[in-house]
């Protein structure tokens, strides 16, 4: 066996996606972690330039070509490129030369979106947590002098007998029933969820239908389903009520758009095999995207979207996304959202196994 066989079989067995390149920058084997990683096959794009491959910043690419010039090695961390396809993809990389004799540099590429994305979600559970145990004590500290309000104002009302004063003490029981009922909903469902064998597409298609009413074909409403997704455990009524809160924020931004195209929401779903949520990896879990065309979330409200009282509109109340995140949470699930100018994607994970 030739030494060159040997050496591409100890790289085809390496999890590290492996490229060697000429001092040009051109590819001369790629091992199957890269094919991987580059969504590309070997046979393809051996002979192609890197900068053919995908699209990184003029410091990555000016970083390689140092690399080539004077053969000292480089490391890079969390940089970012594109495939030609538009997929990102964020990696630690680093490039050497191999061998001092030869012409060819080896460039490892470590993915970080797995990694990250695990990073940013154990961060955003812990936000919301805490957030709960605020809300939680805020509720309680709110409530009790809420309700001695309430109390004093009812005798106050039985003691008067001019019925224009009686409208003020009516006032202020109206007024600690709207604050009661505003904090019962900034803590969210007030039951456990029960638990049933649920279709994600019933789900779905019930919140369709409601946008349909409400739009009253003002919106289209478009599915790109996976039908093989199985059923899974989760509390039917609820689960509708938290897509319907990301779906009807979805109506009201693709109604407020500016631009010719027709106001429109998109409803898919996806499998996905081997997928950590957390710190919980599960062996199926649903995708959901919502995806609306509106003006997009601006940079500075998306990372507090989920929080309590927090709304991108005048007359929101800022509950809705909230509410959503704590049904979800519940079925050991999580919802992020990814937005730009004209697109805004609420993304919802959902195990199809729950896990004690």
């Amino acid at each position: 066996m030739s030494r060159d066989i040997v050496y591409r079989q100890i790289l085809d067995h390496l999890t590290t996606a492996t490229l060697v390149l000429d001092m040009d920058l051109t590819i001369l084997y790629i091992n199957a972690a890269a094919e991987y990683l580059l969504e590309a096959s070997g046979s393809r794009i051996v002979g192609t330039r890197l900068g053919d491959l995908f699209i990184g910043s003029a410091e990555a690419f000016e970083t390689l070509n140092d690399a080539s010039r004077t053969g000292q090695p480089f490391t890079k961390r969390e940089a970012e490129f594109t495939l030609m396809s538009g997929s990102r993809f964020t990696v630690d990389y680093s490039v050497s030369q191999i061998g001092a004799d030869t012409e060819t540099l080896l460039l490892e590429l470590q993915p970080r979106d797995r990694l990250l994305r695990i990073t940013r979600e154990e961060d955003m559970l812990s936000q919301q947590e805490t957030t709960r145990i605020l809300v939680r004590g805020m509720a309680h500290e709110i409530k009790n002098p809420l309700g001695g309000i309430r109390g004093a104002a009812q005798l106050l009302d039985r003691e008067l007998a001019d019925e224009s004063q009686k409208e003020y003490t009516r006032v202020i029981i109206d007024e600690a029933d709207r604050l009661r009922g505003l904090v019962d909903r900034m803590l969210g469902p007030n039951k456990a969820p029960q638990f049933s064998s649920t279709n994600i597409h019933e789900v779905l298609e019930r919140v369709r239908t409601l946008l349909e009413a409400e739009s009253k074909g003002r919106v289209k409403l478009e599915r790109d389903y996976d039908p093989s997704l199985p059923e899974f455990p989760g509390d039917k009524e609820q689960l509708i009520q938290a897509f319907l809160n990301v779906a009807r924020n979805a109506m009201e931004a693709a109604a407020d758009h500016t631009n010719d195209e027709t106001p429109c929401i998109t409803f898919r779903t996806r499998a996905l095999r081997q997928f950590t949520i957390g710190h919980r990896r599960y062996r199926l879990v649903c995708r959901v995207d919502i995806i609306d065309n509106g003006p997009g979330i601006p940079q500075d409200l998306l990372q507090n979207v989920f929080y309590p009282m927090i709304s991108g509109r005048a007359n929101g109340t800022g509950l809705g996304l909230s509410i959503t995140q704590s049904i979800i949470g519940q079925h050991q699930g999580l919802v992020e959202c990814e937005s730009s100018p004209g697109w805004t994607d609420f993304i919802i994970f959902l195990p199809l196994e729950l896990k004690a």
